[in-house]
């Protein structure tokens, strides 16, 4: 199945001076738990463990943009990323970074939220494709390894609160009423 998934919705496709790649992770947890981490554009710090806080802009539908604050130890501190596809149905959430004192160029991705079943139980396939420009530099190698491995962490870090959230019963609402501009810090 993770073939077929990654043909349908992470078919990127990268020029010379551009690298992609699709990442899966086996979660165990039932997919709405971990599609109500996922969805929420506005709350990344919920489960991604670079971000310290988010501000979102525009009331998140497709081209609402978030300011997400890094915290220190990775070569940036501030990333400006606009909401491209939400589809609560598929489970399919796709971003563009527009902005930032950071080194990715052109970077898109693509996260899609799939059941399975793990060792008898509810599971969730998580798959996160993306595409971004090879700065100058630097080598296709480098790049991919260096989003890899922050996406690896993501998903790493997303497996660990779901599966906590599993443990607990627990599952963040899916809908919000919104402002024009909503502010959320950890």
């Amino acid at each position: 199945m993770e073939a077929q998934f990654i043909e349908r919705y992470h078919s990127h496709q990268p020029s010379d001076h551009q690298c992609s790649s699709s990442l899966v992770k086996h979660i165990k947890a039932p997919v709405d738990i971990v599609w109500s981490l996922v969805r929420r554009f506005d709350q990344p710090q919920k489960y991604k463990p670079f971000i310290s806080r988010c501000t979102v802009k525009g009331d998140l539908t497709i081209g609402s943009v978030r300011e997400v604050n890094v915290k220190s130890g990775l070569p940036a501190t501030t990333s400006t990323e606009r909401l491209e596809l939400l589809d609560d149905e598929e489970h399919i959430l796709g971003i563009r970074i527009v902005g930032g004192d950071h080194r990715l160029k052109n970077y898109s991705s693509v996260v899609t939220v799939h059941p399975e079943t793990i060792d008898g139980r509810p599971g969730t396939l998580v798959i996160e494709s993306f595409m971004v420009d090879v700065p100058e530099g630097n080598t296709q190698e480098e790049t991919c390894y260096f989003v890899k491995a922050l996406i690896n962490c993501n998903l790493k870090s997303l497996a660990d609160v779901s599966e906590r959230m599993a443990m607990q019963g627990d599952v963040l609402p899916i809908s919000v009423n919104w402002s024009s501009s909503n502010q959320i810090e950890t």
